[in-house]
């Protein structure tokens, strides 16, 4: 019976599970308990959990024997906040690499014309990466999410072809698409699976034809409406924009103001930068308000709830915690 390490094991002779985290020698390995301790167990006193992601709606998650062939995989999951469609709030989109292999990635999201990264990185072997956490007004803004992975490891290795794939997401077909559970999750995920197909003896060569030599020759800079030359990267970085509402930010000193006065000043800076992002034709803008008593923020989605042409949801929680609304404009 072989472990690795990220492996799932349950005890032979005691209650309990946890993970496998290093190898000692070739019959000891080191278990990460709930708790997070480390303790050194004996391989014959393990019994592995593999659990398989299964995309068939109608099939049950299959539990692998320890003498299985286990199939490597690699998913794009969503997980909902909760198991009951009408109490679903935020869902948090994870990049599923349940394979031996490292991969680095890029996930990116189509925005009119173009695709926009959000996050790229490296992940090992058998983890889960958080990409971003969103509303259900996010799939209604952007529906192609592109996924794009090179895999490798870091020792001798099989070559893989890489990953690029594009997955259509729309709330309608969240809604009719049936969960999964797995016990990497807390609730049942929808999962999009991405590659299930690893290459063990066939040889990938890739030839350059002369249509690609020539398209490689004719490569032009990117050139934006105003016939600026821009990198595509600037071009969509002019159409964003971030403002900080925090008054400290928009003012030198509060002495003596009320409350009221400060809401005030920071509701007529909000409506300024967000007047004047539409008439420049900019797609995103992010107010940070800060989380406080969260009366700046209502006031906030109270205009943006009578304002026609954009959607608004919760910025990034990894990067502005819940202190931040993002606003895209149509």
């Amino acid at each position: 019976m072989k472990l690795r390490i990220g492996d799932k094991v349950k005890f032979l002779n005691e209650t309990g599970e946890g993970i496998v985290t290093r190898i000692k020698d070739n019959a000891t390995v080191f278990v990460e308990m709930p708790d997070g301790f480390e303790i050194p167990y004996l391989i014959k006193q393990l019994v592995p959990i593999h659990t398989e992601l299964i995309i068939n709606n109608d099939a049950e998650n299959i539990e692998l024997t320890p003498d299985a062939n286990i199939a490597d995989a690699i998913y794009f999951v969503i997980e909902p906040d909760h198991e009951m469609n009408l109490l679903m709030n935020e869902y948090s989109l994870y990049l599923y690499n349940a394979s031996a292999y490292n991969i680095m990635f890029t996930y990116s999201i189509k925005d009119d014309a173009y695709f926009q990264t959000l996050k790229n990185g490296e992940a090992g072997p058998y983890q889960k990466i958080l990409l971003k956490q969103v509303k259900i007004n996010f799939f209604k803004e952007f529906k192609e999410h592109k996924i794009d992975i090179l895999l490798f490891k870091k020792t001798h290795f099989k070559s893989q072809i890489p990953i690029s794939e594009v997955v259509y997401i729309t709330p309608d077909n969240l809604s009719k698409s049936s969960t999964i559970k797995h016990p990497e999750f807390k609730f049942p995920v929808y999962a999009f699976l991405l590659k299930d197909e690893f290459e063990t003896s066939k040889k990938i060569e890739v030839k350059l034809t002369d249509t690609d030599i020539s398209k490689l020759r004719s490569i032009k800079e990117f050139i934006s409406k105003d016939k600026i030359s821009k990198s595509h990267k600037e071009y969509l970085k002019s159409l964003e924009k971030e403002v900080d509402l925090h008054i400290e930010e928009l003012i030198d000193s509060t002495q003596g103001m009320t409350n009221h006065e400060i809401l005030s000043i920071q509701m007529e800076k909000f409506e300024k930068e967000l007047d004047a992002a539409i008439s420049k034709g900019m797609k995103k803008i992010i107010f940070i308000h800060g989380v406080g008593n969260g009366r700046l923020k209502q006031e906030i989605q109270s205009v943006l709830k009578a304002t026609k042409g954009l959607t608004y949801h919760d910025a990034s929680y990894k990067e502005y915690g819940f202190g931040a609304t993002q606003v895209n404009i149509k």
